[in-house]
């Protein structure tokens, strides 16, 4: 029988999670306190520390470093930009929106420096990126989608047909390919735990096991004591809404992952996949993979996307019916694997902004900080924001305080229920749109993903 929860598989193979480090010993007086010991954080005190090592940096974490998405999510190091390019165009005209691309381009090969620096082995290796469409009207999106990207420095796409892309990885019923070089794959526990060793070596302490119930100027109030800082920094992505006050800022998305056993030679003869690109799909509930460095496939996608009144999962548990879903897709596009057992099962939370775009900022009057509604794309672009944050607290003028994230705000999301409603409506129309574009063999998207896209904002 396979695992279900016990946080993600990444912390289970590295032994477990971690012995919790010690809580707050009681209110105390920083120059900068850090609210969440996700990537978003850890890289923040990082910069801080490497660019002031005098500085007092504490980071307060619930339960320890890496219990969120930095240590549950697909492993994808890659280049997004969180809401798109065109929404920066529009705001801020397209040589910001370039600048946005090419500084993300530029982020993924920065943690594989930082990480090769710091002695962390990640299981990197970059392949790019595959995204692979399986009827008429995903290749048609696909193409589009090409079309769309091309117009834009930086992205460096190959589209390719079916028997290209079979000739990297054969997945069943692929009709063409999207790829990209700006991508690699990483184990994410391996980074945050590594990650978090490092800022402590530079003498940033992290307290564990305690638990931030509101941030305000100068003060993160938590159960054990109040912190006192003159910047307090908000890192809490999928965990936001916990916050007081902070209820309706972001959306807690939740995401599933399940991984095989290894898979013997022969199967991945079978397979191909010698590339290790990352590999998603033009599905509108769509999926996303990684040939892991122990040669599993790590397969993951929506399952239940939203719980009422944003609560938030139990250590990874899973729903039996999202892991059967997820078992089918994986068996759907590997049938050779499909006696492979499931290893593990699990789930976690992203942060999801009204407008679906990432954001970065700092209030130089109260002190105030704040990053993270990276929507998935979060193991690239929390690095960015960590480094964009420091500058901010710093004063310091660079290109990346300049870039068109920084100081953006959305909207609130509706009040209960209305949310739960609109969200549950919105995944039911868009696996409903698969279902038909599956049945229908036509090229075009269904008017119900259509009709989803308009009320979601996306």
């Amino acid at each position: 029988m396979s695992v279900n929860g016990e946080v993600s598989f990444w912390w289970r193979q590295l032994g477990g999670t971690p012995a919790p480090r010690q809580p707050l010993p009681g209110s105390l007086d920083v120059d900068v306190c850090i609210v969440g010991a996700g990537y978003t954080g850890l890289w923040t005190a990082y910069y801080l520390s490497e660019a002031r090592p005098d500085l007092r940096i504490a980071v307060l974490e619930a339960r320890f470093a890496g219990y969120g998405a930095s240590g549950r999510n697909g492993g994808w190091l890659t280049n997004s930009v969180t809401g798109g390019r065109e929404r920066y165009a529009r705001t801020h005209g397209r040589d910001a929106a370039i600048a946005q691309q090419r500084a993300l381009n530029d982020t993924v090969d920065e943690v594989l420096a930082v990480a090769a620096r710091e002695g962390i082995d990640i299981g990197a290796h970059k392949g790019g990126e595959l995204t692979v469409a399986r009827t008429p009207s995903q290749r048609a999106r696909l193409r589009a989608f090409a079309a769309s990207e091309s117009a834009w420095p930086g992205t460096d796409l190959e589209l390719w047909d079916a028997d290209e892309t079979a000739s990297r990885v054969r997945v069943a019923g692929a009709l063409g390919g999207l790829w990209h070089p700006h991508c690699a794959r990483i184990h994410p526990a391996r980074l945050v735990q590594g990650l978090a060793a490092a800022v402590e070596r530079r003498g940033v302490t992290i307290y564990e096991q305690t638990r931030v119930r509101e941030i305000t100027p100068g003060v993160a109030r938590t159960d054990r004591g109040d912190v006192r800082a003159t910047h307090v920094i908000r890192a809490t992505e999928g965990f936001t809404a916990g916050l007081r006050g902070e209820h309706r800022t972001w959306l807690p998305m939740n995401s599933s992952m399940i991984a095989t056993d290894p898979l013997p030679a022969e199967l991945w003869d079978e397979i191909g996949w010698d590339s290790r690109a990352t590999l998603g799909d033009m599905a509108h509930v769509y999926m996303y993979a990684q040939r892991t460095a122990d040669d599993r496939i790590a397969f993951g996608g929506r399952g239940v996307p939203y719980r009422y009144g944003s609560r938030v999962d139990a250590d990874g548990v899973t729903a039996a019916r999202t892991v059967a879903q997820l078992t089918t897709l994986l068996r759907d596009f590997f049938p050779v694997a499909r006696e492979v057992p499931i290893a593990h099962a699990w789930s976690g939370v992203l942060g999801v902004p009204r407008d679906w775009a990432a954001t970065v900022g700092h209030d130089p009057r109260t002190g105030l900080g704040w990053a993270g509604g990276y929507v998935g794309t979060g193991v690239t672009a929390t690095n960015l924001a960590g480094r964009t944050l420091a500058d901010l607290i710093l004063g310091h003028d660079t290109e990346r305080v300049r870039l068109p994230w920084v100081g953006r705000r959305a909207k609130t999301w509706e009040m209960e229920p209305l949310r739960w409603l609109a969200v549950r409506g919105i995944y039911a129309a868009y696996r409903a749109a698969d279902r038909a574009e599956a049945a229908s063999g036509s090229d075009r998207t269904s008017g119900l993903a259509r009709i989803a896209d308009a009320i979601s904002g996306h």
